[in-house]
């Protein structure tokens, strides 16, 4: 049975339930339950081990959870392979850019673009004036509108990082998981990754995994500690760290 305000009220766009997953015996997901509102965006943080890329993983279809329910809208995830849930309107960001360095910033927005191009109609595609506008808003929003025509190979780790965003967005996804999107990144440029995801948080529910708390701190969402492949707890990163669990098992560390 879905739950009601996943079927009618649509303010829940991801809640999983009491999700399972196993490896050779061990547990990465215990009883996992999370739900995130549509326009919400949520960190999720915790120590390594704690189930934050099984849970990726089971969203996205790469893993098939052992037992529980993962719904998007009213749509059961754990019935899709990888290509039908990206395409039902998921994206995920991993930790390293993966960018096509020999293209121009503008030709990797413009080959990320949701568009149907079967093999013949992609021999005669040219973006629209649409198209052509949306990549413009895409640069203007992820701060690359003056590198447009500079080779990816050429950015900065940060502003591959960025791009890689772009790229996501130009799929028109309702949900971005983004996981350690500063890994690597100067403070310059974590502070504009902070201003980029709330920005586009309120449009889009975004995901965060992210280990470094002055980043979680800037973001200023709900945060989810994770622990042994359940929640450990919930709530402000104020709340959180002054937890005495989260202090034992992770913060602490």
């Amino acid at each position: 049975m879905i739950p009601p305000d996943v079927k009618q009220n649509g303010e829940t766009l991801l809640y999983l339930e009491d999700v399972s997953v196993s490896f050779d015996g061990f547990k990465a997901l215990n009883k996992l339950g999370l739900d995130v509102k549509r326009g919400e965006m949520r960190a999720i943080i915790g120590p390594n081990g704690a189930g934050k890329s099984t849970m990726m993983d089971v969203i996205t279809g790469k893993t098939r959870p052992d037992e529980g329910r993962v719904l998007f809208g009213n749509v059961d995830l754990t019935q899709h392979d990888e290509a039908a849930i990206a395409n039902l309107g998921i994206g995920r960001k991993f930790q390293k850019p993966t960018v096509f360095e020999n293209h121009s910033v503008w030709e990797n927005l413009e080959l990320a673009l949701r568009s149907n191009r079967s093999p013949l109609k992609a021999l005669f595609w040219k973006a629209s004036a649409k198209d052509n506008a949306k990549i413009n808003d895409t640069l203007e929003l992820t701060k690359l509108e003056d590198l447009r025509f500079s080779r990816a190979a050429n950015l900065s780790h940060g502003q591959k990082q960025w791009l890689e965003i772009g790229m996501l967005l130009m799929q028109e996804p309702e949900l971005l998981l983004v996981d350690e999107p500063v890994a690597g990144m100067t403070d310059s440029e974590t502070e504009k990754t902070a201003s980029l995801l709330k920005t586009i948080a309120g449009k889009k529910s975004v995901v965060v995994v992210e280990h470094d708390m002055d980043f979680i701190q800037a973001l200023g969402v709900r945060v989810t500690v994770l622990h042994e492949g359940s929640v450990l707890a919930e709530g402000s990163l104020d709340a959180v760290q002054k937890n005495p669990r989260v202090i034992e098992v992770y913060l602490g560390r």
